[in-house]
């Protein structure tokens, strides 16, 4: 079983990655994802809060991490093409 240990020390190992990719972001969404479902965190969650009323939340939510996913992967491949200043700055915020 994963210990609360394992996690923070997965968590620590991929905010320490000198070049962050989507690889890492999945991976730390889905360490503190694990992390929330222990009961372990102190108040901060990747899940959406209940109350959280925005038309793409709720659906995101129902479509789950990986259609969510690939349907922005596409998203953001579309942007690149039509909008690539726009593009460029959604990934310089993901990769902050």
């Amino acid at each position: 079983m994963i210990t609360t240990k394992d996690l923070q020390e997965a968590i620590a190992e991929c905010h320490g990655e000198r070049n962050p990719n989507a690889q890492t972001c999945i991976k730390l969404a889905a360490y503190y994802t694990i992390l929330d479902h222990l009961g372990e965190t102190q108040g901060y969650s990747f899940a959406p809060r209940k109350e959280s009323g925005s038309e793409f939340v709720r659906a995101a939510v129902s479509a789950g991490f990986d259609r969510t996913l690939e349907i922005m992967d596409d998203l953001m491949q579309a942007l690149n093409v039509i909008n690539p200043r726009l593009y460029s700055g959604v990934m310089r915020k993901l990769k902050e």
